[in-house]
């Protein structure tokens, strides 16, 4: 499995960004899939995730209400929309795949995309 995170960038307060996850090398369709931010000196944490169908969406509470996530099965690709964002969301953003595992704790998932730096300004 190959992740490939794009999207990221420069936006001021209250600005809006949408990632894009493109994966490849086994069926989509299958997969679980999450997006983690991390910024530096801290731990990787969870900021949504989706089940395989896509029926199943779920948020950290510090995004929840600001950010949805979604997936094009037909495009392989899994988004992340954020609204709203504020400078405390600057961070990289990774995307994560795993075929049985559904939930918030990164070290369950197996596959993992390069990271998109999302800069938020005041």
């Amino acid at each position: 499995v190959q992740l490939q995170a794009s999207g990221g960038g420069l936006v001021q307060a209250g600005g809006s960004l949408r990632l894009s996850c493109a994966f490849s090398g086994r069926t989509f369709s299958s997969y679980n899939m999450g997006w983690f931010r991390q910024t530096p000196g801290k731990e990787r944490e969870f900021v949504a995730g989706c089940s395989w169908s896509g029926s199943r969406k779920y948020y950290a509470d510090s995004v929840k209400g600001r950010f949805t996530i979604s997936r094009d099965n037909a495009k392989n690709t899994v988004y992340l929309q954020m609204n709203s964002l504020k400078p405390e969301d600057t961070a990289v953003y990774y995307c994560a795949a795993d075929l049985y595992y559904r939930g918030t704790e990164d070290h369950e998932y197996d596959y993992w995309g390069q990271g998109t730096l999302v800069t938020v300004s005041s």
